[in-house]
């Protein structure tokens, strides 16, 4: 696939589950989550695995955590988990998050990915998307 090429993005708006996802004007995902039910995070696990099987390239992704008051342990143990399949690679990832509870999640879950995905948290979107559009390095 060519860097002009844009993976297909495979999502399918569902309106039982609290997330969404669009394609980035760089070929990344901005994922905004408005709620973390059961469903939720079986649907985005599912998906978030068969996005990352064809993963080709430098990749940058932001997840909006912004409406979440908390993560439930199920929801760090999928995260861990899709951050440290082996198809991951060379992921930069910013989470932005609306408060301390989900960013102590989101360092718990940065602290235990072993994978090719460089995390940060931010407080705001314009700081998480500067971080996002700095040239982008092989994460290794």
């Amino acid at each position: 696939m060519s860097d002009n090429e844009v993976k297909p993005l495979r999502w399918t708006p569902d309106p039982n589950v609290g997330y969404s996802v669009e394609r980035r004007p760089d070929g990344g995902l901005n994922v905004r989550f408005s709620a973390v039910t059961p469903a939720t995070l079986k649907h985005w696990r599912e998906f978030a695995l068969e996005h990352l099987l064809d993963s080709d390239r430098l990749t940058r992704n932001l997840y909006d955590l912004r409406a979440i008051d908390s993560l439930s342990e199920d929801a760090v143990e999928y995260a861990i988990e899709v951050n440290n399949d082996p198809s991951v690679r060379n992921i930069r990832l910013a989470v932005v998050v609306g408060n301390d509870r989900v960013a102590q999640a989101v360092h718990q879950i940065a602290a235990l990915t072993t994978g090719g995905v460089d995390m940060a948290v931010f407080n705001d979107m314009e700081s998480a998307e500067a971080w996002l559009n700095r040239p982008l390095t092989l994460v290794v």
